[in-house]
């Protein structure tokens, strides 16, 4: 098999012989271990029970809020922006294309386009138009071209609704907006309650968002499947703002009467979609000369595990994670090497590396419950960004057996053996560098570890692994 540029075309150009600068990686680095200053330890403080009374009253209150607080299904804002600058274009079943400016006052004056836009949609199905023909609330139909000036992907609504509603999704994964329906709401009407029933494509969530048209009453009324409701009474329809209300799939929504004006609003709904290195399609695809120049090395490299350093410090615990959980988070030259080894049909794999040493990929940096060299367990020593359930050890740490560094630097390196690290000649992988090493670029990741009592950091780089078969 012959590694050129991944398009049905000839072979890539000829390749050179790899330089000398591509070597294997010496067997016993020095490891990289940064101190940690020590600080006085802080005196505790007595807990003191605030003085409220124990009324049932006002725990059923407490309970309430950390029941919305721990596990919201809606929230709400408002955007602020130049009203003027919003149209709503819409066609009518004869071809004519009409433009809503906005804001709109409908006790002041009622706009032409605004009077075909409500003659030409339909009443809610959800309305009940033959007990109350004249209040029920009316949707623009779905088979008529509508669109809207307002592009939801400029404005932070989705950033919002993220870091509300969805907490723990995950990196890589991105929210997109697909446009719904148009509904009206006019004096003296209500949109019934719409069930969740009614919205089943495949959302995570629905965003309405309220234009600016003057309104009273009309409130947005959001209900969870466990009975709870939030209730958003609007602001009439402001003239330098929209307001916008997302809620999860589950929930239903309704409208409570409007007293005056004219309730108009746009609904969205919210799909996950994943883009970048982890996904099946990728998002970047590297010019042909960046994947000439790969395939040079590819080629030379036939049967043989080649690896490259990432660039890019990605802010994660190596002890709490695995190297892989990177890829969603690869970023510049390193999401471009990523994409163009994936391209050639290869598997790269991405390994903690220190000191000489490869960590496998199912294996984190963990060796941190032990002093590295005098060997007795850390007992209540709480590591930054771990939890420890052991009371704190009373004084300092024995530190009256000072080891040279030499002596650490093999305790060490025995510690990370017993963890399951080999050592890269071992491994029989080859790092491309440089030709001066000691200059390359690597990210770097950090490790807390404990020696002859001093709290350190152990620097950790991330390896971009691949084998060419």
């Amino acid at each position: 098999m012959y590694y050129s540029r991944p398009r049905s075309r000839a072979a890539s150009r000829a390749p050179s012989p790899i330089p000398s600068m591509f070597s294997k990686s010496p067997s016993s680095p020095a490891f990289e271990i940064e101190r940690v200053p020590q600080s006085s330890a802080r005196r505790s403080m007595a807990y003191l029970v605030p003085g409220y009374e124990n009324s049932q009253e006002f725990r059923d209150y407490v309970l309430q809020l950390l029941e919305a607080t721990n596990a919201p299904f809606t929230v709400s804002g408002r955007v602020k922006l130049e009203s003027a600058q919003l149209m709503l274009f819409f066609r009518t079943k004869n071809g004519i294309t009409h433009s809503l400016d906005f804001p709109v006052d409908v006790d002041y004056s009622l706009p032409p386009p605004l009077e075909v836009l409500i003659a030409t949609s339909r009443p809610h199905h959800t309305s009940d138009f033959v007990a109350y023909p004249n209040r029920s609330s009316l949707i623009y139909p779905s088979d008529l071209p509508i669109n809207f000036s307002l592009d939801l992907a400029n404005h932070p609504i989705l950033d919002a609704v993220r870091n509300t509603l969805f907490p723990n999704l995950p990196d890589g994964n991105y929210l997109s907006t697909v446009r719904d329906k148009l509904e009206i709401v006019n004096a003296g009407s209500r949109l019934n309650l719409q069930p969740h029933s009614l919205r089943q494509d495949g959302r995570t969530a629905t965003i309405i968002v309220t234009l600016p048209s003057r309104f009273e009453g009309g409130a947005l009324i959001v209900h969870n499947p466990q009975g709870l409701q939030e209730t958003y009474l609007g602001r009439s329809g402001r003239i330098d703002e929209i307001e916008w209300t997302a809620f999860l799939p589950d929930c239903g929504y309704e409208v409570d009467t409007v007293q005056r004006g004219c309730r108009i609003s746009i609904s969205y709904g919210v799909f996950v979609r994943s883009f970048g290195p982890s996904a099946s399609e990728p998002l970047i695809r590297p010019s042909d000369e960046y994947l000439d120049r790969l395939g040079s090395i590819l080629n030379l490299s036939r049967g043989r595990r080649i690896a490259f350093h990432l660039e890019f410090d990605y802010s994660i615990n190596p002890a709490e994670s695995l190297a892989e959980s990177v890829v969603p988070l690869l970023r510049g030259g390193d999401s471009l090497l990523y994409h163009a080894i994936k391209l050639y049909k290869l598997s790269p794999e991405l390994h903690w590396t220190a000191g000489g040493y490869l960590w496998p990929i199912d294996r984190s940096v963990d060796f941190v419950s032990q002093d590295i060299v005098e060997g007795h367990p850390l007992w209540g020593y709480v590591l930054p960004g771990r939890v420890s359930d052991i009371p704190p050890l009373r004084g300092p740490f024995n530190t009256s057996h000072l080891a040279d560094p030499a002596t650490q630097a093999e305790h060490l390196r025995t510690r990370v053996e017993d963890n399951g690290a080999i050592a890269l000649t071992e491994a029989k992988i080859t790092v491309l560098t440089g030709w001066d090493a000691s200059t390359a670029v690597a990210g770097k990741e950090r490790v807390y570890l404990v020696s002859n009592g001093e709290l350190g950091k152990l620097v950790v780089n991330i390896l971009l692994v691949v084998f060419v078969p």
